[in-house]
């Protein structure tokens, strides 16, 4: 528990018996803090769930394919006061996760994305097209939305589960980790902060799932058509406990 509150931690997994195994491994090293670790098994064909399973972690499943919609299912089945976020490749450092749990609440916030800065980043072609998408995305985020984020596409976030209603969250694929960010982001009512959080970078465990191109033009076009209303409002999530 943090400050008396449960905390959760989501994990939206497709395929990541490899990576899953360390990234809670990471988590349960936090101790008592962590009181549930949520893996989303979104409809994988390997031993994903059962690996999750078998080192003590709560396993939901969706079979309905997509980033956004395994999210959608893990933070409605979250149990937790606080909302922990990682990917299940282990390449999120899980040890910042008290840290930002602090700034969270010493800076009395509701939300926090945290800005990733590695201290080695592999320099290949790949990151270098990943960096280069990313400022992209960053910056048309900032143009269209005001949203003046460094690292639009981090899947590492904080945050109290209560806000989750008031964020029209529609997107199923990939988009969704940005679309969080400007509901987040946008409301005036809420206290929000990106949080840079430095750590040494490890190689993501098992084949990535990422079409750098297709994705990367899906979340363009994705923040285009949120601006200019061309989202479903019937997709809208849910997230409100009874």
């Amino acid at each position: 528990m943090f400050k008396s509150n449960l905390v959760s931690v989501v994990i939206p997994c497709f395929n990541e018996e490899k990576g899953i195994q360390d990234t809670i491994l990471q988590i349960k090293e936090l101790g008592d803090i962590i009181d549930e670790i949520l893996v989303v098994d979104n409809n994988s064909t390997d031993n994903t769930g059962k690996v999750a399973e078998e080192l003590g972690a709560r396993v939901v499943f969706e079979k309905i394919p997509g980033y956004g919609r395994a999210y959608k299912t893990g933070l409605a089945a979250a149990k937790g006061y606080y909302i922990a976020t990682l990917d299940g490749d282990a390449t999120y450092p899980a040890d910042k996760i008290p840290y930002l749990l602090e700034v969270l609440h010493n800076e009395n916030l509701d939300f926090i994305s945290a800005c990733r800065k590695p201290t080695d980043w592999h320099f290949n072609i790949e990151s270098i097209l990943r960096l280069a998408g990313n400022r992209v995305l960053t910056t048309t985020l900032w143009i269209l939305f005001f949203c003046y984020l460094v690292d639009s596409q981090s899947g590492m976030w904080v945050f109290k589960h209560d806000i989750l209603h008031l964020f029209d969250l529609t997107s199923d694929g990939m988009p969704f980790s940005e679309e969080l960010k400007i509901e987040a982001f946008r409301k005036k009512e809420l206290k929000v902060k990106e949080v840079p959080i430095i750590f040494r970078y490890h190689d993501r465990q098992g084949p990535s799932k990422l079409n750098l191109w297709k994705d990367g033009m899906m979340n363009l076009q994705f923040l285009f058509k949120k601006r200019l209303g061309l989202i479903n409002k019937n997709e809208i999530a849910d997230f409100r406990r009874s």
